[in-house]
């Protein structure tokens, strides 16, 4: 998103965010290249094959589909590119983002037979959105960094929702509170972090959460009710999601990675214990931590893990 022209700054935030909120800037003229020419082809396709589904004499189980129904396949599509992402595998990605444009696409499709509003319209006003949030390629201002463009994207933003009469309380209010309490935390602490709040590293931030490690095991070892338990145990997952956006690791994918490297060697425990016949349940601890270490030391490459 954010495009960075090397310049001295000759405004600040907030003049930007001032004549942001003043006008409304048009899409600049842009010739589209032949693959962008092929690409909207293939999109207006598209967009007539969905519409034939929901139309009169098409699929019975596409007609029937609301914004409410089709809303957590809309959820899940996203979490399945983010897989893909983080699997690094192309050709699931390419699948994956067309089933993502699906639903948006269906959506569309859903509001404007519903009269809300068109698909061309909602196209129309994301790209107005991205010139506008991007004086310094789109207009005269200039940016010298891209700490300098976020700083000025979130005082556009500002300028943006007091033009529509929203005014915000705080800087957090922009951050919705229906995201997952990891991305929550996340999108939280890099909000605070555009305009200083923050640590200046993440060696710094470690000293924080070694203390509210220090405050749970405290909390655990006095037998302190369910819910102080879990405030410290909020607080040392809060600052730990801090610590990754410091260290420039995205905490969500970094869950899904530990998620899958602990299935992954979960199931070698459960195909070592099959080979006897076995089940984890069969097993003692002691036994199953012994396949667990000859799991890790496979991933290792150790010269004495067990085949």
């Amino acid at each position: 998103m954010a495009c960075v022209r090397e310049a001295p700054p000759r405004r600040t935030g907030l003049s930007i965010a001032r004549r942001a909120g003043r006008r409304q800037c048009g899409m600049s003229p842009i010739e589209p290249s032949a693959e962008a020419l092929a690409a909207g082809q293939e999109f207006a396709r598209f967009v007539e094959l969905i519409a034939r589904l929901r139309a009169p004499g098409g699929c019975p189980w596409d007609r029937e589909q609301t914004h409410e129904s089709v809303k957590p396949m809309t959820i899940e599509e996203a979490y399945e590119v983010a897989q893909a992402i983080d699997e690094k595998d192309d050709a699931e990605l390419r699948a994956e983002l067309g089933d993502l444009l699906l639903q948006v696409v269906f959506h569309a499709n859903i509001a404007r037979e519903r009269g809300a509003f068109a698909l061309r319209e909602l196209i129309e006003q994301v790209a107005q959105k991205m010139v506008r949030r991007h004086p310094h390629v789109f207009g005269e201002d200039e940016a010298r960094s891209s700490g300098e463009v976020l700083r000025n994207w979130e005082a556009i933003k500002a300028a943006e929702r007091q033009a529509k009469g929203k005014r915000d309380e705080s800087l957090l209010d922009s951050v919705h509170r229906g995201l997952p309490a990891v991305m929550e935390a996340f999108q939280i602490t890099t909000k605070v972090s555009r305009v200083g709040f923050d640590w200046k590293q993440a060696q710094d931030c470690l000293a924080k959460l070694d203390e509210e490690t220090a405050e749970l095991r405290e909390a655990i070892r006095d037998g302190a009710g369910h819910d102080r338990v879990a405030e410290e145990m909020g607080d040392l997952l809060f600052v730990a999601v801090n610590v990754a956006r410091l260290a420039g690791v995205d905490p969500e994918s970094a869950l899904k990675a530990a998620n899958r490297k602990f299935r992954r060697r979960f199931l070698h425990v459960e195909h070592r214990l099959a080979e006897g016949g076995r089940g984890p349940q069969d097993a003692t601890l002691d036994e199953m931590d012994g396949y667990w270490d000859e799991a890790k030391a496979q991933e290792r490459g150790d010269d004495d893990a067990v085949s």
